[in-house]
């Protein structure tokens, strides 16, 4: 046989394997209690197995800031468990295979725990007695990856082991941190990570022989409110606006969703908590609540979703995908039941989450046609209830862009309000509003649509009003701006702005290509030359804002009469500044320049009547 052919077993770089543990798989060091922990849960769950009159499992934790020594009364190991479970880095589910247990019945599958104590300690030592009655053993393990395993003596007969007692069943581990991890090992902050990761254990814990279990209380919903509440203002940083019951039996998970009493930033990641097996998996488990539920945090305890290796987060498969849509049909359930049984906590619920149940409603039919006739949207006339509109019949007419909104709000007729679809969902729930009720009609409309409907002045004033559009054209010629002049409501309103959206996209390139670096501003130039290839030239009428005058305002009427060009020019363009700040614009820097000149003259003729005549 070749030689060369031979299989050989890896050689493992111990540190190496720590080394990856500490960076790349556990967030901290602190995880290595937390291994330990489940460890000692494993460990009595399977001596219980196999003897159910055995002792009540406990797990005793002592440290006097030196020495840390975790103790639990477990089924142990013998010498050839020990072995295959102690010395073999990285074997997965190996206690299900050597103690021939079922798996699901642990919380430790990865056979990487007891490395974690690497990350605090150069040597790990464990001694432990078997339950089935053979001598107890000892393996001590060290980073330069050696180990070793020994058979202790029997017991003498007065119950000794030369100067020790006779060993109890179970598994003792010890660890001497290193001088730079030793605080951890301190007892009050041991005593924070006992509690931390196992507070809701139903294994008895101890440190320093003081217990340090509690009631999971977010497990019993019928339990006491103010608990429940506490609990939720721990996990929150604030007291919640509201609780909701968990329960997915198929995978055994259960617990609290917690209803957020201010809106999240959009920005804002899940940060659920969640337990596996009442052990602590992670505080920020952000995958377990559908993408459209972040209205809410949960605190929940699963039996049936498997952790990854760092068991901080939860492993995307079918069971997981399944637990989502279930708590996300939960979630939906509890909305509706609010909105048609408990309408004033369902307002409150509204006015702070209205964002997250607008995103909610274009994915959910039957939660839109409860949720939706009561949200708000913003119209012409003011801020109006969805349901109202429904109620009203006929068409719905709105802008797609906030800025067009503000542009034509001021002058649609009262008895045809415009809806603003320009916040976030806006637009899309605009248009699901005919699903909801057949009477209704929606339609998009754009800034030159509404200025088309505007009124043009009688036709023995067209001459004079084609004279004040040439001459206020000429006044606005540095801004490009093009004039019209209509009859609209309201008439104390002299002037509109108006530019559809293509014309403020140019605008905003031309205001960043003001201020932008040599370089930029070149590009920015080139896409205007690129859009005029296409047909659209930047002097184009269809890419110039407007100014719409209106006939109906005396102001306008008397501007028309004004002989002397100093005061018509400047007057015009304070009316165009102003008719771009009604309209919420920013101004550009030569709006300023208008502006700015403008008033200097302005402010001149008051002083000196002779000011115009000079210049």
């Amino acid at each position: 046989m070749n030689q060369d052919s031979v299989a050989r077993p890896f050689q493992v770089d111990l540190r190496g394997v720590v080394d990856l543990l500490s960076r790349h798989i556990y967030s901290s060091p602190q995880v290595f209690l937390r291994e330990l922990l489940q460890n000692g849960v494993d460990a009595v769950a399977a001596r219980k197995m196999q003897d159910p009159a055995a002792p009540e499992g406990r797990l005793e934790i002592d440290s006097d800031g030196e020495l840390l020594t975790v103790r639990d009364n477990g089924v142990g190991l013998t010498l050839d468990e020990a072995t295959q479970l102690l010395a073999t880095v990285g074997r997965s589910s190996k206690r299900d295979s050597v103690l021939n247990l079922r798996r699901e019945d642990f919380l430790g599958q990865f056979g990487i725990g007891l490395l974690s104590c690497f990350l605090i300690a150069d040597e790990i030592r464990v001694v432990s007695r078997s339950a089935s009655g053979s001598r107890p053993v000892e393996w001590i393990g060290s980073t330069e990856g050696s180990f070793t395993l020994r058979s202790l003596d029997d017991p003498a007969p007065d119950g000794k082991i030369g100067d020790r007692a006779v060993l109890p069943v179970g598994t003792t581990v010890y660890l001497r941190p290193r001088p730079t991890e030793a605080a951890i090992i301190e007892p009050g902050n041991i005593r924070r990570l006992a509690a931390h990761f196992g507070e809701y254990l139903a294994l008895r814990i101890s440190v320093a022989g003081e217990p340090i279990n509690k009631a999971a209380s977010f497990l019993d919903p019928a339990g006491p409110p103010e608990e429940i509440l506490a609990l939720g203002a721990d996990l929150l940083g604030a007291t919640p606006l509201d609780w909701i019951p968990l329960d997915i039996p198929g995978t055994g998970t259960r617990g609290i969703a917690y209803l957020l009493p201010t809106a999240p930033p959009p920005s804002a990641h899940q940060a659920n908590r969640v337990y596996l097996g009442r052990m602590l998996l992670g505080e920020r488990v952000d995958s377990l609540l559908p993408d459209w539920a972040f209205f809410v945090r949960c605190i929940l305890d699963t039996d049936g979703l498997q952790p990854t290796a760092s068991r901080e987060q939860l492993v995307e498969d079918a069971s997981l995908e399944f637990t989502r849509e279930e708590l996300g049909k939960t979630l939906k359930r509890w909305i509706v039941q609010l909105a048609t049984t408990q309408q004033r906590r369902f307002d409150q619920f509204l006015s702070v989450h209205q964002l997250s149940l607008r995103a909610l409603s274009l994915h959910d039919d039957e939660l839109a046609a409860v949720i939706v006739p009561w949200l708000s949207v913003e119209t012409a006339a003011g801020r109006m209830p969805i349901r109202a509109l429904l109620e009203s019949g006929g068409t719905l007419r709105y802008t797609e862009t906030t800025d067009e909104f503000r542009q034509i709000a001021a002058v649609v007729p009262p008895g045809m309000p415009v809806l603003n679809g320009g916040y976030a969902y806006e637009s899309e729930l605009i248009r699901r509003l005919p699903e909801l009720s057949p009477q209704i009609q929606v339609e998009r409309i754009r800034v030159a649509e509404v200025l088309d409907e505007l009124a043009a002045p009688a036709l023995a004033d067209r001459d004079a009003t084609a004279e004040l559009e040439r001459r206020a054209e000429r006044a606005l010629a540095e801004a490009a701006c093009k004039v019209s002049v209509r009859n609209f409501n309201p008439e104390h309103l002299p002037a509109l702005y108006v530019a559809d959206p293509e014309v403020l996209r140019r605008i905003e390139r031309s205001k960043a290509s003001d201020v932008a670096p040599s370089f930029w501003a070149g590009i920015m130039a080139n896409v205007d030359e690129q859009l005029g290839s296409n047909g659209k030239k930047p002097d184009d009428d269809r890419l110039r804002s407007r100014l719409c005058l209106n006939w109906a305002n005396p102001l306008t009427r008397e501007l028309a009469g004004v002989d002397d060009g100093l005061v018509f020019e400047r007057t015009v363009r304070l009316l165009y500044v102003q008719a771009m700040l009604e309209g919420h614009r920013p101004l550009a820097a030569v709006d300023r320049k208008l502006l700015s000149g403008s008033l200097s003259d302005l402010i001149h003729l008051s002083v000196s009547p002779d000011f115009g005549s000079i210049r």
